[in-house]
């Protein structure tokens, strides 16, 4: 515990972003990406340093009306983005002064762009794009969200500020979409921008834990396969939940367990775009494992600021009492 400890300083410290180069989140990544050549850190490591972001517009599930059809055409992105705009640009012109909108909306960061691959969900897999929920996952999803009020166990663990979850945390939101990854001998850690959190992620060839110690983000485990670094987790604790973001509406409340089992794999296309993709597991929550896959851009001019997420978070402690005093007035 005190060499992770050290190195957590240390990554911790190293927070403010390298320079490089901005690849916009509409530009289709280049398709050699197979012959792409990263540059590598002091002990051998392809090097992905550097921060990222992956805000988009494109939806987490494909429409069902889009069927099996997998991208969109150059237009049909153009398109979408279009209307985007406009709806944007029009929810702007009538906004009362002072009004800042739905959430806070003045610095919403959802993005302007369908992904650069131009997929018409983020989810890749099964065909459809649709995520496969079991009837128990969904029955337990109608259920969280109906008694959100009655008790913080019902609330995302998002809204609780104990984490976003993994991998949920890599899932775009409405603002914070943004990752730094530092690398340091015989580590990879990535910094979250939403909560706050720094998962660290060993690469010496340790096995994953086998005691009964379990964790809200689980045990992470990584290699590397030629340029791809390969990242197997397991050991959640079963209290999480895997959607809690703007991104995936339809599968938020439904809970993680303890068979949880993860594999992402992150790629660089090239000096400025890493593919991202994650391959999920829980037979009781899913029928089948399913798969999300994200381009995240790099940006040398983001800034990542401090996410004080519970220090003066009234939310829960309003909800819960805001709850109880329409339950006596009936």
């Amino acid at each position: 515990m005190r060499t992770v400890s050290a190195v957590l300083v240390i990554l911790l410290s190293a927070l403010p972003s390298p320079a490089a180069s901005q690849t916009p989140s509409g530009q289709k990544p280049k398709a050699a990406a197979r012959s792409y050549t990263p540059a590598r850190t002091s002990d051998g490591q392809p090097d992905i340093q550097g921060v990222w972001t992956n805000a988009t517009i494109t939806p987490f599930e494909r429409p069902t009306g889009q069927g099996d059809k997998a991208f969109l055409t150059s237009e049909e992105a153009a398109a979408i983005e279009q209307r985007n705009g406009e709806r944007r640009a029009q929810a702007d012109t009538t906004r009362v002064r002072g009004d800042v909108g739905s959430y806070n909306d003045f610095w919403m960061d959802s993005g302007t762009r369908v992904v650069g691959t131009r997929q018409t969900s983020l989810v890749v897999e099964p065909a459809d794009g649709r995520v496969p929920v079991t009837r128990a996952a969904e029955s337990k999803r109608d259920e969280n969200n109906a008694r959100g009020t009655e008790s913080y166990e019902f609330m995302s663990v998002w809204d609780r500020c104990i984490t976003r979850g993994v991998p949920g945390a890599m899932f775009p939101a409405g603002y914070n979409n943004a990752y730094q990854i530092i690398q340091t001998p015989g580590y990879v850690v990535i910094a979250h921008e939403m909560i706050h959190y720094a998962r660290i992620i060993p690469l010496d060839g340790r096995p994953h834990g086998s005691g009964p110690l379990k964790f809200w983000d689980g045990d992470s485990r990584g290699h590397w396969e030629g340029n791809t670094l390969v990242v197997d987790t397991v050991n959640f604790n079963g209290k999480g939940w895997i959607a809690t973001n703007a991104a995936s509406g339809r599968i938020k409340g439904i809970p993680e367990t303890e068979a949880l089992h993860l594999v992402e794999r992150f790629t660089p296309i090239d000096g400025s775009t890493i593919g991202y993709e994650v391959t999920i597991e829980d037979p009781a929550m899913y029928s089948k494992p399913w798969k999300v896959s994200i381009p995240l851009s790099k940006d040398a001019d983001y800034q990542i600021f401090e996410y004080a997420c519970h220090e003066g978070n009234h939310a829960v402690g309003n909800i819960l009492r805001g709850a109880r005093v329409q339950e006596s007035e009936k």
